[in-house]
């Protein structure tokens, strides 16, 4: 026997194929109808939900850090491997400063494809920006290779503005930027680097696009190279550095005129170079100084902690090149 009478009504509806609306007040089976629960997930990838209790758009996730390997089996400096480090992204439509990077001769010997690898791989450069990221530094984090003074000084510029992060772009580093003729041989590999490497950077990652936001640098042979580039193509670059720089003191004189002239030409170019106590080029790379201030070219000397190894690359070295492109290339002071 059926307990109401809504249900009656429905089984004769039912039974003649009629439609019945019924409606009947306090019956007691309403208490049967089907719960609702929760509003299921919408998983077809439309609005973003809110976040709960607030009715704004919950913040998106960042955007991971990304590495590119780039093959040139054959240009005007010889065969080429370029590989680019991405930084993570808070947004799609951040964008950031580029760094050129040139390694020393050790990786050089290994040739393009483990060479161009000389900043990740051998000199623990993802290791430098994730501690950049993540301060306070501490004095391992140079591998012992620094002072009190300086170690709060980077630190202290840290809790002021944070690391930003660049686009690293780490370069083959050919063995035909030593000796007397370097000078020549930089002109082909800088036209690779500027007319070939930087516009396809800007192309395919999240990197600024005018000369002020992009620099080179580089240690020991990369050190001489980033320089020479830089004079091969002063209107490339807002910032042109050196660390540790492998000049010989007799080529110092014939540099000086050139390095004037590329300041003469371009007046917002910033330069800088940087050694340590026991760098077996400190002497010509403080000559370098002397002579381009005699001459009235400015150029930053930084004397770290250190001498001419792979421990110095992987701590102070790596370290300080990161945090002061990070500032030059937007225009502030570094630490």
């Amino acid at each position: 026997m059926l307990p109401c009478l809504a249900r009656r009504l429905a089984l004769i509806a039912w039974l003649t194929g009629s439609a019945l609306l019924v409606t009947v007040a306090g019956c007691r089976c309403q208490h049967r109808r089907p719960r609702l629960g929760p509003v299921p997930p919408d998983l077809s990838g439309g609005t973003p939900a809110s976040a709960p209790g607030t009715g704004a758009l919950a913040p998106s996730a960042p955007l991971a850090a990304r590495e590119l390997t780039w093959d040139y089996p054959a240009t005007a400096a010889g065969p080429m491997r370029v590989v680019v480090s991405v930084p993570e992204r808070a947004a799609e439509g951040e964008r950031f400063p580029i760094l050129v990077l040139l390694h020393g001769m050790g990786e050089a010997v290994k040739g393009p494809a483990l060479g161009a690898r000389g900043f990740i791989d051998d000199y623990w450069m993802p290791r430098a920006i994730d501690r950049l990221r993540h301060p306070p530094l501490g004095g391992e984090d140079f591998l012992g290779r620094v002072t009190d003074a300086r170690l709060a000084a980077v630190n202290a510029a840290l809790g002021r503005v944070p690391y930003r992060g660049l686009v690293v772009v780490c370069p083959y580093t050919p063995t035909s930027l030593r000796g007397s003729d370097a000078g020549e041989a930089a002109v082909p590999y800088a036209a690779f680097l500027v007319d070939e490497v930087l516009p396809r950077v800007r192309r395919e990652t999240p990197a600024l696009g005018h000369a002020a936001a992009t620099g080179i640098d580089g240690v020991s042979l990369g050190g001489r190279g980033a320089l020479l580039v830089g004079l091969a193509r002063p209107a490339a670059f807002g910032v042109v550095a050196g660390l540790q720089p492998a000049f010989d003191p007799r080529e110092i004189g014939p540099l000086v005129p050139r390095v004037r002239a590329a300041v003469a030409a371009h007046p917002g170019l910033r330069l800088r170079l940087t050694t340590s106590r026991e760098d077996y080029y400190l002497e010509s790379t403080r000559l370098l100084a002397s002579a381009l201030g005699a001459a009235g070219v400015d150029v930053p000397l930084i004397v770290l902690e250190g001498d001419h190894s792979y421990d110095f690359n992987r701590g102070p070295g790596v370290l300080e090149v990161l945090l002061f492109h990070d500032r030059a290339l937007r225009g502030e002071p570094a630490p």
